[in-house]
Parts: C-alpha cells; structure tokens; sequence
C-alpha cells in the first residue's frame, strides 16, 4: 500500500482501448492500495503522479504478521477507517456518475464540492477538463459546452478549475 507524503496521484483504469476513467485524486496524507496489499489481489488500477510525488510503499502482511505489538492494533483500526472513508468516496462517485446526462453528472459533482458552512459556494477542483472529463465518464468536448451552457444559464461561473455555484433568480 502507498501513503502519499508530498505531491498528488491519481487513481486511474484504463481500458483495452485507451479509454481512461479517473476513480479519484489523493493528495498528501492520503493512501491507496490497502484492499489489494492485504487481500493479496492483481492490482487492477494505476496510481499516477500528476505532480512531484514522494511516496511511501508498506507492506500490510507485516502488520498483520506482528498483531501482538502495541503498534499494529493502531495500524490496523487505521486502516480499517481508511478504508471505510474510501467506501463512502466511491459510493458518492457512485452519485456524480449515476446521472444519464452531462448536466445532472455536472450538477452532482459540483454541489459536492461546496465546503461545508460556507455562504459563499466557490471552490477550486483537483481537475483540468480532460480530467473531469475523464471522472466523469463523459466527452470532453461535450463536457466544455454543457458548462458553456450552464454558465450562460445563470447556473454556474467559472475560470479554468475555479467554480462558483450561483443561486437561482
């Protein structure tokens, strides 16, 4: 399993054909690969720098092998709610993906980004448009003229990743 100490990666399947589907972005602090370390399994994704990264690489089955220590009951509860977090993060990517068209896939994905308590619905994505194009299972080029749409509805504003959600007149 790999913890993300600097930089940011992007969990990533890519088909037979070369058709890319972006699964998440980890930043620091965050780990991937724990279900396939300690199941034993192929790992059937791929953990892509898209920035300078360090990474720290660990094998679980250690842990594991060593249960009586007073570290790994720790390590373990860890990566037990490690992994419950990701359950939830994927069944809310479950939602953003879950809508037939462009605009509802938009619409999910966006009001999930809204920080919490915050008046102003502003925010900054982790992607660039062939990457949100990529997250969201659909065109890019389809993707840039629904947000071209929802903008000139009076729905959203943006610049590059930057967004800001505007209430309804």
């Amino acid at each position: 399993m790999g913890f993300v100490l600097d930089g940011r990666i992007q969990i990533e399947n890519t088909d037979y054909w070369g058709n890319r589907t972006i699964i998440d972005t980890l930043g620091k602090g965050k780990v991937f690969g724990e279900t396939y370390a300690l199941t034993g399994k192929t790992l059937l994704v791929d953990a892509v720098a898209v920035e300078d990264s360090k990474i720290m690489l660990l094998n679980p089955k250690n842990i594991l092998a060593n249960a009586e220590d007073e570290i790994s009951p720790v390590l373990i509860k860890n990566i037990l709610r490690i992994s419950m977090d990701k359950n939830l993060h994927l069944s809310q990517r479950i939602f953003h993906t879950n809508s037939k068209t462009i605009r509802g896939r938009l619409l999910a994905y966006l009001s999930s980004c809204v920080p919490a308590k915050t008046p102003d619905a502003e925010f900054d994505i982790p992607y660039d448009r062939q990457q949100l194009a990529d997250y969201l299972q659909v065109d890019r080029s389809a993707l840039s003229a629904e947000l071209s749409k929802m903008k000139a509805d009076g729905l959203i504003d943006f610049w590059k990743n930057h967004f800001k959600l505007l209430p309804l007149s």
